[in-house]
């Protein structure tokens, strides 16, 4: 029997492309060539940042999970999307944090192999991550700066994690100048443009261990996660009720993903403040939604926990590839095909932010319904 095919499902533009040359811009390979599966979902996500997600009324929070500082990737994409204002707040490992400021004190990191005898390395001294390797001396030069660092009178305080990375990334900035350096370091850039970056498990690695020994000298050194939970809250408050948008850039999964999404959750669920979820997600993942995980979780899923708007599903991409891979094609696109954007240095707005949520909250929230809490 025959059958005539629907126009609606053959709408699609043709897969026609042409032969590869050689000569093609990252951007351009990605117009042309990346067609279908996981390619076209890379694809659909770059002109999905590009077209909707970099318009100058959206927020911009980008969430950084794995390894990608040690292999560079602070450098070659993190730093340039900043500084273009393609990213507007930071939620990210603290690993993430530790590895990217040996770049910033100048300590070498090298290409190497995953197929190492890991004894041998131990013996040696050398520390892998996978296929980076570097000098044990590495981590302890960096614990030291650490130490130092957060032993001055600036740091004998409870402060949110925006803000002792805020005040860290100066002294890594001063290391930088001092060596000569530039660009080498996360920290140290979004020191300059304003760009606040949280941690969702402070006492998760070797920052966090550092603070945690130095306390027990009697640092006062203490992170606040509340104010990390409202503040970031606060954020994405901001974005949609000066009538501009949320967007979400989720790179791997794990804890700073979550607290990336849980902004909206907060707003919504816990505050009590009329809200509706992020218009748009991009996701780069290597994980399976089917383990019921959240690294795999698909924006469809985030619907029923409030942190995507169910009207702006077509907003949303999830690419299963390798963050390592993906990052830096759609840095190179997104530079390519956007001019920068103007800075929003959201660090500097903390305080103002603040009292729009707390104002938000005490009105139309959950706490005007408990004045006595108030008192």
């Amino acid at each position: 029997m025959a059958h005539t095919p629907s126009r609606r499902h053959l709408a699609g533009p043709r897969i026609d492309p042409a032969p590869i040359t050689g000569k093609e811009t990252a951007a351009e390979l990605i117009e042309r060539s990346f067609l279908a599966y996981n390619a076209a979902r890379l694809r659909e996500g770059a002109q999905l940042l590009v077209e909707r997600m970099l318009a100058d009324d959206v927020t911009v929070g980008l969430s950084v999970t794995g390894a990608l500082t040690p292999a560079g990737l602070g450098m070659s994409a993190l730093i340039p999307l900043i500084e273009a204002g393609f990213v507007d707040w930071i939620v990210s490992t603290g690993a993430n944090l530790y590895h990217d400021t040996h770049f910033g004190l100048g300590l070498a990191m090298h290409r190497g192999t995953f197929q190492a005898d890991d004894v041998e390395l131990r013996e040696q001294g050398v520390v892998r991550i996978y296929d980076v390797f570097f000098d044990y001396q590495v981590l302890l030069d960096t614990d030291a700066f650490f130490r130092q660092v957060i032993s001055g009178p600036e740091f004998q305080r409870e402060m949110s994690t925006a803000e002792f990375h805020h005040l860290c990334g100066r002294y890594v900035k001063a290391r930088e100048q001092a060596l000569g350096l530039k660009g080498r370091s996360l920290l140290s850039a979004a020191h300059d443009v304003g760009v606040p970056i949280y941690t969702s498990s402070p006492g998760d690695s070797s920052i966090g261990m550092n603070v945690a020994a130095k306390a027990l000298e009697g640092n006062r050194l203490r992170f606040d996660v509340n104010a990390d939970v409202n503040e970031t809250a606060a954020i994405v408050w901001d974005a949609k009720a000066r009538g501009g948008r949320s967007a979400v850039w989720v790179l791997g999964g794990g804890s700073p993903k979550n607290f990336v999404l849980q902004t909206e959750p907060q707003i919504q669920e816990v505050l009590g403040i009329a809200e509706k979820g992020h218009d748009y997600f991009l996701a780069c993942t290597d994980a399976r939604p089917d383990t019921g995980g959240l690294s795999g979780a698909t924006p469809a899923e985030a619907v029923s926990w409030g942190k995507i708007d169910p009207e702006q599903l077509p907003g949303t991409v999830i690419c299963y590839c390798d963050a390592t891979i993906a990052l830096p094609l759609l840095t190179a696109y997104a530079l390519a095909r956007h001019a920068p954007r103007p800075l929003k240095r959201l660090y500097d707005r903390r305080d103002d932010l603040m009292k729009r949520l707390r104002q938000a909250y005490e009105t139309t929230g959950r706490g005007a319904e408990a004045p006595a809490a108030k008192k």
